[in-house]
């Protein structure tokens, strides 16, 4: 038999699909040659009259190429069909989030940190071009018009490229003329989105299609306890794998050098290893859980008050009370975590689809011990993140340089996750839980919530926490400073030690904090025999959350649905964004929701690509819904994760998707996050569907959690 040798670019291209869409071939690439024309870290204008973009974020599906490119494109007044990207080098003083100090990206921070920043080089880029047409024709500068590209004075006309070369010379205006939002033209619409078409074909390169001359590849056992270390390995079963080069430990497990992905597979599933678990965690997600409810009853550190709670609560006519409970959640991005590193003097090459890219590239150069100045970040697409290729201790970046350590580096190494590696590998979204009471007057007013958060802190320790701050506020985001105003409020939290490694994931602590608000406020609400809508409308602070709140009700037609199914309705503000959802619902297989429609209503300020920020809302919700229902990472006895692939970590199959109907608001306030706000009120609108449709509250997630699996209606 022969064996079949392909790759994804082979099997796209020869699959015999026909799209049917124009689009460019303009995906981004490494810095170009020198262009004609700089004027600043973001615009290069080349000869053959293409405008590339420095993108200093990294794509990961989360749209920032097309989005920051429109933003410059706009202010240049350039053809879409010229633009192009290109990544950034590991450079922070020209290419920092102006959000964190450094390059990162996270915090749905994308456009809003670079809008300012890169209206100010299209603009200026634009003024440049102007002025080097008014001296070659020597007319004045007020006098020429620019659209589309094309630089024009009566019957005389030039491109960018044509112009380039004299721009170059003109002075760089300090503070440019920016235009008027009635003067875009590319803002605001539409625009084809820049990697589409090299996507959709294979062309687009990932740092698993990276080859290098000689180069191999490593994959990692990990212990299979948190914190656990190498003790001894056997690996002669592992070297009589053909194709298996070496075998080395390294501070983070056991490596396996193959000269490809399927050698080095197979040898490690050949290792013998001997593991020193004595300093581990060792406690199984029960037990944390059964600490972590016990100190749920103590008021911890208060993170905010107003009025009185405990006084509010005692004097309510009707109270009730919830305990919530969040598991582990694994990020599960499709391309599991990976990186190329080739050695040579004096530095490194360096392939990744970095988060951190001057974190993750100096990272590399301190394992190796070169200067930061030698080394060369390629920066790749990625697919995927959710928040975990961000980490404070650039994990995996260490984890590749140590490998390509341990074999001398004299050869490049491709080290990469296998998804038993992403699943059992921590940095999840931690464990909490929720002690909630709440409660209304005579006449159905609420008049005291009271809650209390209990978890681990995944920032404190890091350069992302102030040692000077009262408490960690990403494990209460959304319940402090909270959409509503209540009369008497109080939040409180305890933090947790845990030997999971935890981190950041797709919209941070208002994954968990958004269902605790708005699925207690709702029961909150009918307790009081208010209508969810109005009673909302009535507490809400902003004008805005409420703009959006009308928006989603007007869209969806209210929350009456047709017979055996229910509608549930959410509100979250998040990462300066306003998004509310009504999802509509009815009982599904093995008695889970299943969710037939979701209607979104969002204001994320200016809509730089009104496509892109449909298309993160409805991504936000699929992923949203997924881990809510089906969803979490465990622990068994002596702490080893249960899950280690997609048959046991579930996630939300296609024909389970809902069709979801996206309302944008319109906005002239500048941009704010959309990469993760669209996230938090899909589980709670859902889970508010069901508490109407079957009577049945749901606490403790996933859906598909036995507990919530018993007779629908066991409570009210």
């Amino acid at each position: 038999m022969t064996a079949l040798e392909t790759d994804r670019r082979k099997f796209l291209a020869g699959s015999g699909l026909a799209i049917g869409l124009i689009l460019p071939m303009r995906g981004a690439r490494a810095m170009a040659s020198e262009p004609t024309f700089a004027p600043n870290a973001f615009v290069r204008v080349l000869p053959d009259n293409t405008v590339s973009v420095v993108i200093k974020h990294v794509e990961f599906g989360q749209g920032p190429a097309t989005g920051l490119a429109t933003i410059v494109a706009d202010e240049m007044d350039a053809d879409w069909g010229q633009v192009r990207v290109e990544f950034a080098p590991a450079n922070d003083p020209l290419y920092k989030n102006l959000a964190f100090g450094t390059m990162g990206t996270g915090g749905s921070t994308a456009i809003a940190n670079s809008w300012m920043q890169l209206r100010n080089a299209g603009a200026a880029a634009r003024a440049m071009l102007v002025a080097a047409a008014a001296k070659t024709w020597s007319v004045p500068a007020g006098e020429i018009n620019v659209a589309r590209g094309v630089v024009s004075h009566g019957a005389r006309k030039a491109t960018f490229g044509e112009l380039a070369a004299v721009a170059a010379t003109m002075p760089v205006p300090e503070k440019p003329v920016l235009k008027t939002p009635d003067q875009w033209t590319l803002i605001g619409t539409d625009v084809t989105k820049v990697d589409s078409l090299i996507k959709s074909t294979g062309a687009a390169q990932f740092t698993m299609d990276v080859k290098r001359p000689n180069m191999l590849v490593s994959v990692i056992e990990h212990p299979p306890a948190f914190g656990g270390k190498v003790k001894s390995f056997d690996d002669k079963a592992a070297l009589a794998v053909p194709g298996v080069v070496a075998v080395k430990a390294i501070p983070q497990g056991v490596v396996v050098y193959g000269r490809d992905t399927y050698a080095a597979m197979k040898g490690r599933a050949a290792l013998s290893v001997d593991w020193d678990v004595s300093q581990a965690e060792t406690r199984s997600t029960e037990k944390m859980l059964s600490d972590y409810l016990a100190q749920a009853g103590n008021p911890g550190t208060q993170c905010e008050a107003n009025g009185d709670a405990a006084k509010g609560l005692a004097g309510a006519a009707r109270t009730i009370e919830a305990t919530y409970i969040f598991p582990f959640l694994a990020h599960a991005p499709m391309e599991t975590l990976d990186a190329v590193i080739e050695p040579r003097a004096g530095g490194a090459d360096f392939w990744c689809g970095s988060q951190f890219q001057v974190g993750d590239t100096r990272a590399v150069a301190g394992v190796l011990g070169v200067p930061f100045e030698g080394m060369a970040l390629h920066e790749q697409y990625a697919g995927g993140s959710f928040g975990r290729r961000a980490t404070p201790d650039m994990g995996h970046a260490v984890e590749s340089a140590e490998a390509v350590k341990a074999l001398g580096g004299t050869r490049p190494v491709k080290h990469m996750w296998t998804r038993e590696n992403d699943l059992a590998g921590g940095r999840y979204r931690p464990l909490m839980v929720h002690k909630v009471r709440g409660g209304v007057d005579a006449k159905g007013a609420i008049v005291a919530i009271d809650i209390v958060t209990t978890g681990q802190s995944f920032m404190i320790g890091t350069p992302f926490y102030n040692p000077k701050d009262p408490f960690d506020e990403s494990m209460t985001e959304g319940l402090t400073k909270a959409a509503y105003a209540f009369p008497n409020y109080r939040v409180g939290v305890n933090v947790m030690k845990n030997g999971v490694p935890t981190l950041w994931w797709r919209s941070v602590g208002n994954t968990h904090t958004a269902y605790v608000m708005e699925t207690f406020l709702d029961r909150l609400i009918a307790l009081g025999g208010q209508d969810p809508i109005a009673a909302r409308l009535a507490m809400m602070k902003e004008d805005r959350s409420r703009a959006v709140l009308r928006r989603v009700a007007e869209l969806a037609g209210g929350l009456t649905a047709k017979a055996g199914r229910a509608r549930g309705l959410a509100f979250h503000k998040s990462f300066g964004s306003y998004v509310a959802q009504i999802a509509e619902v009815s009982v599904g297989a093995g008695g889970l929701p299943k969710v037939h429609k979701v209607w979104a209503a969002v204001d994320c300020g200016v809509a730089v690509n009104p496509n892109v920020i449909r298309a993160q809302v409805e991504g936000g919700i699929g992923y949203g819904l997924g881990h809510a229902l089906y969803a979490e990472i465990t622990l068994g006895e002596s702490g080893v994760v249960q899950q280690s692939n997609f048959d046991t970590y579930r996630s939300l199959r296609i024909g389970e998707m809902p069709d979801v109907e996206v309302a944008i608001v319109k906005s002239n306030v500048e941009p704010t996050g959309i990469g993760e706000p669209g996230l938090p009120p899909a589980a709670p609108a859902v889970a508010n569907a069901w508490r109407r449709l079957t009577g049945k509250v749901v606490d403790r997630l996933p859906f598909a959690h036995p507990s919530n699996l018993a007779v629908l209606g066991e409570k009210a």
